[in-house]
């Protein structure tokens, strides 16, 4: 019996996938849920399990556009498992008559390596011997077009490599293309700035990192700072945490907070559900928990949609400043950056202080000015006194140490 493999919907509203790799070869002995191939949807990149056992019949080629429901392969369940962990395969031999091919030589002449009088000039004004030119007039002669080449000037390619590649973008990467551009073309997009003291959330770190790590099993990094004061700074200006439906606000009473995260395809933005649930080891452990399905790739599109608000952490791979680009629907995205020591004015002396820049992008549509500095005012005053407005002025109470 010959089952045949259909591409399955892999979310709400996704009509269509692209064949990324097949893991497998035409011919090859499949195991039952064995991973056959990954397949790019315009939200993620996903594997595709083989769903009986048998001998695999490709119907799609790697970059195909493929719809959901169309057939990619062919199973035959009657196919017997061949010997050993590896399918048998039967290689062709090719024999070839190997033909002994002499190079003949061009005929060498007294014009060999000489130049024509209009090439003499031009190689003689540039300081060029007529020897370190190959020609290719009759019988090896330089022309004055083999000058002309042989002259170094500005816009002539030098001795280095220059090949290009032409590689399809994936399916995703195309989605998202498009997504940023949408952006920029119909929102009415801002960023407003500001700049956070660290210090005290390094004296925090420095005192209880260890046992926090020992007691949960997860380090105590930025991301619950910056999560638990977003989601006050949300509370406090609402119009933050809404987004436009049409000619209608949409507001929502709870905090998903969507992280962008690096994964091997590119830019993941998993989310944080009802982050206002949840403690400084919640907030952790959630965000190693989704880094890691992310680089992974076992990522889901419902792991993806839904959020609220973004926060983006290019300071991981040294920016010191940025304007993110909104995540649609929403209308907010707070973007982290690098943490640099700079002299500031501290009880009215100058002292070095690990500094970070900290950037709000916001649609001015439905966000207005007040709000949008007030926000990023607050996400600030809450990271430079954690102690007193994200624990309550009781750290150990707070890491549940």
């Amino acid at each position: 019996m010959v089952l045949e493999m259909k591409v399955p919907s892999p979310g709400e509203s996704i009509t269509e996938v692209e064949i990324a790799t097949w893991l497998v070869e035409d011919g090859d002995y499949v195991e039952k849920d064995q991973p056959i191939a990954e397949v790019d949807s315009d939200k993620a990149t996903l594997e595709l399990p083989a769903e009986e056992s048998g001998v695999i019949t490709l119907k799609a080629e790697e970059g195909d556009a493929v719809a959901v429901g169309a057939v990619v392969c062919h199973i035959d369940m009657d196919a017997a498992k061949p010997e050993g962990s590896a399918t048998p395969k039967t290689e062709s031999v090719k024999v070839e008559n190997k033909e002994t091919t002499q190079e003949v030589k061009a005929k060498e002449t007294y014009a060999t390596g000489s130049a024509s009088p209009a090439a003499k000039k031009i190689l003689a004004e540039k300081g060029i011997a007529a020897s370190a030119v190959k020609g290719t007039g009759k019988d090896g002669r330089v022309t004055k077009e083999d000058a002309v080449k042989a002259v170094p000037s500005m816009g002539t390619p030098g001795n280095g490599a220059r090949g290009t590649e032409r590689k399809k973008l994936s399916m995703l990467r195309r989605k998202v293309a498009q997504r940023l551009v949408s952006v920029k073309n119909e929102t009415a997009m801002l960023t407003t700035f500001n700049e956070v003291n660290m210090q005290p959330i390094f004296d925090l770190r420095k005192e209880f990192k260890e046992a926090f790590k020992d007691k949960h099993g997860v380090g105590l990094g930025f991301m619950s700072f910056f999560t638990l004061a977003v989601v006050r700074a949300l509370k406090m200006y609402p119009d933050v945490n809404s987004m436009i439906d049409g000619d209608y606000k949409v507001a929502h009473d709870f905090q998903d907070i969507s992280i962008a995260v690096s994964g091997p395809k590119g830019l993941m933005v998993p989310v944080i559900r009802n982050a206002e649930n949840l403690t400084f080891r919640g907030v952790e452990s959630e965000v190693k928990r989704l880094a890691l399905r992310a680089r992974d790739g076992q990522i889901t599109v419902d792991e993806m949609t839904g959020g609220t608000f973004t926060i983006t952490n290019g300071g991981v791979f040294g920016s010191m400043l940025s304007t993110p680009i909104i995540n649609p629907p929403q209308s907010g995205i707070l973007g982290m950056h690098n943490i640099v020591n700079r002299p500031m004015a501290v009880d009215g002396e100058v002292v070095i202080q690990p500094i970070m820049y900290v950037a709000l992008s916001y649609d001015h549509r439905i966000i207005d000015g007040r709000e949008s500095v007030g926000f990023l005012v607050a996400v600030k005053e809450a990271l430079e006194n954690p102690v007193e407005i994200l624990m309550d002025k009781n750290p150990t109470k707070a890491l549940e140490l």
